[in-house]
């Protein structure tokens, strides 16, 4: 199952970016909605599987840590698009630059889930620690602002400081040789901010769901297939972004909500299928929400 479910990731990318996206250009909304259809209904279809055979348990399951996936990752793309505006970075150009860095992200994801199932098994009361620090993850999400600074971000100010770099884009190449010397672009550090800032989501998410299964294959999936339509997501919801602002509410009641899961499980195992409810009235909820009270800028958006 491991193996069959990778070579289909790899076949999945390889399709997109060989064939699909073999040239630059800026992806269109219809075309973004198509890919994002498309790997939704991928997923239900896997759900569907899942459900079949392993049962209704294994698929509710999927199914709730799947939504909790996307729901987080949607997070990622307000810093992504931030990130892309302070670099300025070309729109034909972002396609690329996502879809090598949800590559890097899917790597450094498993070896997250293989390490946290392997604590996990060995070490019980870690459980206690992952809830705890999704609680405090809610918190602090509630007071979060805004304001992101890539810059400032450890990692991109090392890659600027010692990694010879030009100081224009040269298409879509990382990196670029100029009299004998090789020199990256500042595509490849707005590649390392993109990898660098999925650490941080990924030190958050991997916990998140491991309160829903701690069954690997299952957290590795949905975990996967909400990080395989987060491209297509992007331009999807890009130039809509700033009216889902109540979000960030829903997103916290959920990590509070999955962090309390796990504090009691030792005491009291909430059923899946409520779990999925809750995850789903939370993230819905503040969906609704937000475009409730911002319905005022999309009739101005609209001219009206």
């Amino acid at each position: 199952m491991w193996v069959g479910f990778i070579v289909f990731v790899l076949a999945m990318l390889a399709l997109d970016l060989g064939v699909f996206n073999r040239k630059a250009h800026v992806t269109s909304f219809r075309e973004a909605l198509s890919w994002s259809v498309v790997w939704i209904a991928l997923a239900m279809v896997f759900n569907a599987g899942i459900w079949h055979w392993y049962g209704g348990e294994a698929g509710l399951q999927f199914l709730t840590g799947y939504l909790i996936e996307k729901a987080l990752s949607v997070d990622n793309l307000f810093v992504f698009l931030l990130i892309f505006g302070y670099f300025a970075v070309p729109r034909e150009y972002q396609h690329r630059v996502l879809f090598w860095g949800i590559l890097g992200a899917l790597v450094m994801r498993a070896i997250f889930i293989v390490g946290g199932a392997a604590l996990l098994e060995r070490f019980h009361w870690i459980i206690y620690i992952f809830g705890a620090l999704l609680i405090f993850t809610g918190i602090k999400m509630l007071r979060r602002t805004e304001e992101i600074h890539p810059e400032r971000n450890p990692i991109v100010r090392f890659a600027q400081r010692f990694l010879p770099t030009t100081s224009e884009y040269h298409g879509s190449k990382f990196m670029i040789v100029r009299n004998g010397k090789h020199l990256v672009t500042p595509l490849m550090i707005v590649l390392i901010a993109v990898e660098a800032t999925d650490v941080v989501f990924a030190v958050d998410s991997i916990p998140a769901i491991f309160a829903v299964t701690k069954d690997p294959f299952i957290v590795f999936t949905s975990n996967i297939f909400a990080m395989l339509g987060l491209r297509s997501l992007y331009f999807l919801l890009a130039g809509v972004m700033h009216r889902f602002k109540e979000l960030k509410v829903g997103l916290a009641l959920v990590l509070g909500f999955v962090g309390g899961k796990m504090l009691l499980s030792e005491w009291y195992k909430i059923p899946i299928a409520l779990s999925l409810g809750v995850v789903a009235m939370f993230i819905f909820g503040s969906i609704l929400i937000s475009l409730w009270r911002t319905r005022g800028e999309a009739n101005r958006a609209d001219g009206h």
